[in-house]
């Protein structure tokens, strides 16, 4: 009986070994992963050679298992590992570890606030800069006036070397201080008009001295063209390439001019042909009535038109219309008032070439009588006189007419160059509607001035 009881009692040990085996591995294995990561990864690799003496499948039968592992599988996840707590507070991280960590915070007091000292109201300046002055003076802008001046000597040449001391400029009557002085020459922005309303012959001349025009500017120089007869074109905006003034100056070249003649109304070269008792051949009994066409020229509106677009350039430069035309106006809507007053008021020159018959010697006294239904043959002058342009060149051959582009260029970029603060005058309303005349002095005898007669405040300016 008691042989029996061995016999089974070994029996079941060896079934529990068997049976426990496996799961005797697997704790095994469990405690040595848990046990590596407490220890760190310097103890986490096992060494080669204990691998290769013990097989991990055939583990000895009487081996004991750890205290730590339990007797049966848990599903108990095992415990958190646990580390040396920190001490509160900053501490400096270790060589190589949590290298993008913020800095701590600073802790260091602020600085103290300045203390700002006041003094008693009322006992301060009003104004540092200038302490004569009140604090809440109301200061209004004011017009400052430029006056460009041209003198010359009795032979016409142009004299140079002046100071400003030997000018003296009067508004209505009244000794202005001056406030900028400059001999030095300016870039120009210049409107060239010319006149294809002249006769054909004319016309024609004006056409060849279209390269001297273009060389008579220089590259720092703006210039716009238009022409004008019974209306007005702009052909060019403002450029200072000569290659497209010249382009387009080529294409001017085929405009005709008039027949600068009567109109033809009858007879065999008349537009209706050949009469026979009264009437045209094959047509009615009664011969139509025929009227000329109304010829304009309308040169007002051609300086108007410049005078605007030239009001838009810039301030820094001196601008200029120059005008190649016989001088006629006739069927404008502008009057000789209106564009004078736009011109005064911009500070624009007015320079003219006068051609075809008006240039002939004593046309200048017949030009002031004004015959109906004729226009007028006076206003250019006027022009040129009123806002300073100079003398007006009468020309008739090619050649003069291209010496006096080059000389015309040169006397509006070499002036003297007048500038004044106005005195202040009763009231401002008034002074911004009302024409104040310029006069212009020179401290020197037998001298020519030229400058503009007066000019228009503009509105606002004080």
């Amino acid at each position: 009986m008691a042989g029996i009881d061995k016999v089974a009692v070994a029996g079941l040990l060896l079934l529990t070994a068997v049976v426990a085996g496996p799961r005797l591995e697997a704790r095994a294995e469990a405690s040595s992963r848990q046990a590596s990561q407490n220890q760190g990864p310097s103890s986490a690799q096992p060494s080669q050679s204990s691998d290769q003496n013990q097989s991990p499948a055939q583990p000895a039968a009487n081996s004991q298992p750890d205290q730590d592992i339990p007797d049966t599988p848990s599903v108990v996840q095992p415990p958190p590992a646990k580390f040396p707590e920190t001490p509160v507070g900053p501490a400096a991280p270790a060589p190589g570890v949590n290298d993008n960590a913020q800095p701590a915070a600073d802790t260091t007091a602020p600085p103290p606030k300045p203390k700002i000292e006041t003094i008693p109201p009322g006992t301060g300046e009003r104004n540092v800069i200038n302490p004569e002055e009140p604090l809440y003076k109301i200061v209004t802008k004011v017009n400052f006036v430029q006056i460009p001046v041209m003198v010359k000597d009795t032979d016409g040449r142009r004299v140079d070397g002046l100071l400003p001391k030997d000018f003296v400029v009067l508004e209505d009557g009244q000794r202005q201080t001056l406030t900028f002085f400059t001999s030095d020459p300016f870039q120009l922005s210049v409107a060239v008009l010319l006149d294809t309303g002249m006769s054909d012959v004319a016309v024609q001349r004006m056409n060849e001295t279209y390269t001297a025009l273009v060389g008579a500017f220089s590259r720092y120089d703006e210039v716009a063209i238009y022409t004008y007869s019974s209306t007005v074109s702009q052909v060019t905006d403002y450029t200072a390439r000569s290659e497209r003034l010249t382009a387009e100056l080529d294409q001017i070249k085929t405009v005709r001019g008039g027949s600068s003649g009567p109109p033809v109304l009858n007879g065999p070269f008349s537009a209706n042909g050949p009469i026979v008792n009264g009437a045209p051949i094959g047509g009615p009994v009664i011969a139509p009535v025929n009227t000329p066409e109304r010829e304009s020229h309308v040169l007002n509106d051609a300086i108007l038109r410049a005078a605007r677009d030239l009001s838009q350039r810039d301030r820094s430069r001196r601008k200029v219309i120059f005008v190649i035309s016989d001088g006629r106006e006739q069927g404008s809507q502008a009057s000789y008032r209106q564009v004078l007053k736009v011109l005064q008021t911009d500070n624009i020159q007015v320079k003219a070439i006068v051609m075809d018959t008006n240039a002939l010697p004593g046309v200048k006294q017949i030009e002031k009588l004004h015959l109906p239904l004729q226009g007028y043959s006076d206003i250019l002058p006027k022009y040129v006189s009123a806002t300073g342009g100079g003398q007006v060149f009468r020309e008739l051959t090619r050649n003069s007419i291209e010496e006096a582009y080059a000389e015309i260029t040169s006397e509006a970029r070499n002036q003297y160059t007048l500038g004044y603060v106005p005195t202040i005058i009763a009231s401002a309303k008034q002074a911004a509607r009302a024409y104040r005349t310029i006069e212009v002095r020179v401290d020197k005898r037998g001298l020519k001035i030229y400058a503009k007669d007066g000019y228009y405040p503009a509105l606002g300016g004080r």
